[in-house]
């Protein structure tokens, strides 16, 4: 099961990629903006930020899979096939969301905005960034903000039902997001612009619904079977 949760949650983040340059793109700029000399480049320090933020999204998904590993010992393994179910019909919203159908994730998203505005006293400190531990730190912290996408690949994290596969399916996640928002930090003014044109969100939107779709077929199977 976590083999093929980390595949599907990879492939998730990957086409789910400019869902996160439109959301973190503006984040990825302002750090930028508080480069002062790095001493190992601009793509350095980006790499670092990033490593930081899927460490995060390692952590968290670890606790999601202890949460789901107390639901299925103290419901027991029927209760697996419902979790699934709930992570693909994250998903299926996530889709639409992305599509602009509807509006069913954008109070989390706003969330984002006034958590980064909370925690981001945290990193001034580290700012003007100018080390690659620095970089770090500051992107572990950017990995704690509310996010759609985020959050339904944390619902897949629950349904693995063990601490270490739901910190490595995270993990994989975190790996699919890395290109998009790895380019987002290179050529953040260029990307946003591209990634904010409907139809490149409605192909984006359109495939992560497809794949929940299937993926809430399967699990409608398994628990009707």
């Amino acid at each position: 099961m976590p083999d093929a949760a980390a595949l599907s949650l990879f492939i998730v983040g990957l086409l789910g990629g400019v869902h996160c340059v439109g959301m973190c793109g503006g984040i990825v700029g302002a750090l930028s903006l508080h480069v002062e000399k790095p001493r190992f480049g601009q793509g350095g320090l980006h790499l670092a930020y990033n490593a930081g933020r899927i460490m995060t999204y390692g952590i968290a998904g670890g606790i999601g899979g202890g949460i789901g590993q107390a639901g299925v010992f103290f419901a027991g393994r029927q209760l697996a096939p419902f979790h699934y179910l709930f992570a693909n019909l994250m998903l299926v919203a996530l889709g639409f969301y992305m599509m602009g159908v509807t509006r069913f994730l954008a109070p989390i998203e706003r969330a984002g905005g006034v958590l980064w505005q909370k925690i981001s006293p945290l990193s001034r400190r580290l700012l003007p960034v100018r080390t690659m531990r620095q970089a770090f730190v500051v992107g572990a912290i950017w990995g704690w903000l509310p996010c759609g996408l985020v959050y339904s690949a944390l619902a897949t994290a629950l349904t693995t039902g063990s601490v270490a596969g739901g910190g490595y399916v995270m993990l994989a996640f975190g790996l699919g997001t890395l290109p998009n928002l790895l380019l987002a930090g290179l050529m953040a003014v260029r990307l946003r612009a591209i990634t904010s044109k409907p139809i490149v969100r409605y192909i984006g939107g359109t495939a992560v619904l497809l794949f929940g779709i299937y993926g809430s077929w399967f699990a409608l199977s398994k628990i009707l079977a």
